[in-house]
């Protein structure tokens, strides 16, 4: 005899502003954010490192131009210590991920442990490295 299932009426489309995320959900989410932020500078960084290695002469030479005398202004600064985080945050959680992956910290206390373990460590050596490069 078949039972009668009752059909749960299904929303019609998603409200992204009332779906609460959990912390790891937000450590996924900014870990792809911040691979797509240095795959789309990566061309620029490129070029500012082998602009960096030429000879002295050469160094010089960009020094003098516009493109490194910009690299002095706030703005610019902020957006390289935003790419600084966004390794630094890629990095943490990739280890995170591939932990994960061979079943380490799989249950729910270890993984909202180290989600937040991703954050704080991230967080942190951006605001080292940047006090220090600054």
């Amino acid at each position: 005899m078949a039972e009668a299932t009752v059909k749960k009426e299904r929303p019609k489309h998603l409200n992204l502003m009332q779906i609460r995320l959990p912390l790891p959900g937000f450590v996924s989410i900014l870990h792809r954010v911040s691979g797509v932020g240095l795959f789309l500078s990566l061309a620029g960084l490129i070029w500012l490192l082998g602009a960096s290695l030429g000879t002295p002469e050469q160094l010089e030479c960009y020094r003098a131009t516009m493109a490194f005398s910009v690299l002095g202004l706030p703005v610019v600064k902020l957006f390289l210590l935003g790419l600084l985080w966004a390794y630094l945050h890629h990095f943490c959680a990739g280890i995170r991920f591939l932990l994960l992956d061979m079943h380490i910290g799989i249950e729910l206390t270890p993984a909202r442990a180290s989600a937040v373990a991703v954050l704080l460590v991230s967080l942190s050596l951006t605001a080292l490295l940047g006090v220090l490069t600054w």
